[in-house]
């Protein structure tokens, strides 16, 4: 994930919250993507200190340092060299059929940086330097994952070595997708400009209850889902993230009441699930010695494997 802006919910509930409960499954490696950020302006404080909150906001969430690796993505320089030397061997037609680039682009092709356009990349050499095996992606990303396995099929052809290990993307299908709060038919962003769209982890109560009140609905005041009315829709599937119950179950909770006792509740639930986490964000933010400690360590524990596979894929394509 990048250093840009806030966490949100969406973000939580998607994505580092389905981390934090498989941890103990796997050898987990999580890198902040400092690299990724400087594809588009960015202010250097801002994405410094950006890059220390969001190390603090994963640890608060429940990243266990006994069960993964949290390191910061230009900390460990063979990041960088590795996608250099795989940049040599993915063919520009395959970059050009990247929706994202098109889509952050925008109409200004010419006018965007080359490392945009690279950025697929350099993902891919954050994969294939640990010989990941399973990537935790939204179905978003699951173009990207695929350009990585061509680029590992096609280095490995070339060389008639399996130099690189083929990722699978881990696509959870009951991943929470967190819609805008404001325009519940587009997902919930961080780079929205409207700050009502989304409810950020660091949120104080009061203005969580003023985003869930401000939050678009419908007229029919019917607490039920339905996907013809994407606003309340997206409020219950919030709520059912939060509690886990059955849609049937939240309905017949709030049979018989309106929107404004349905939102109470959601404020309630999200107030509650937020604060603890809050409490440990900003313990570790007032303590950065021991937070760059921390991430100090994660890249040093990764390094040796970084530098080994850098080793290898220089000896196979004659570098050196």
């Amino acid at each position: 994930m990048q250093p840009t802006g806030n966490i949100h919910l969406g973000n939580y509930l998607g994505a580092i919250r389905n981390w934090v409960e498989g941890q103990d499954k796997y050898d987990n490696i999580f890198c902040i993507v400092d690299m990724h950020a400087i594809t588009l302006p960015i202010d250097a404080k801002e994405l410094h200190a950006n890059t220390r909150k969001l190390a603090a906001l994963y640890l608060a969430c429940g990243l266990d340092l006994a069960h993964c690796r949290l390191f910061v993505q230009s900390h460990v320089q063979e990041h960088a060299e590795l996608s250099w030397i795989l940049n040599c061997f993915t063919p520009l037609g395959w970059l050009n059929r990247m929706t994202q680039f098109k889509s952050k682009a925008g109409g200004n092709l010419d006018a965007v940086d080359a490392g945009l356009y690279c950025y697929p990349v350099l993902m891919a050499s954050d994969i294939l330097l640990y010989h990941a095996h399973y990537v935790p992606v939204g179905d978003d990303q699951r173009q990207h994952i695929e350009l990585t396995r061509d680029i590992v099929q096609r280095f490995n052809s070339r060389y008639g070595k399996q130099v690189l290990t083929l990722p699978e993307a881990q696509i959870r299908e009951t991943a929470a997708r967190i819609m805008s709060l404001s325009e519940p038919e587009k997902k919930m962003s961080k780079s929205d400009a409207d700050p009502n769209s989304r409810i950020s982890l660091l949120d104080e109560p009061k203005v969580i209850k003023k985003k869930i009140g401000r939050a678009t609905t419908d007229s029919e005041r019917l607490v039920k889902f339905d996907p013809q009315r994407p606003g309340i829709t997206n409020l219950l599937g919030i709520y059912q993230a939060l509690t886990g119950q059955a849609q049937a179950e939240i309905e017949a909770e709030f049979e018989g009441k309106g929107y404004g006792d349905f939102k109470a509740a959601l404020t309630e639930r999200l107030v509650a699930t937020l604060e603890p986490i809050q409490k440990r964000y900003y313990e570790y933010m007032n303590d950065l010695g021991e937070l760059e400690n921390i991430l100090r360590q994660g890249a040093d524990s990764v390094r040796p494997i970084a530098r080994e596979t850098v080793r290898q894929v220089k000896e196979v394509v004659g570098l050196g």
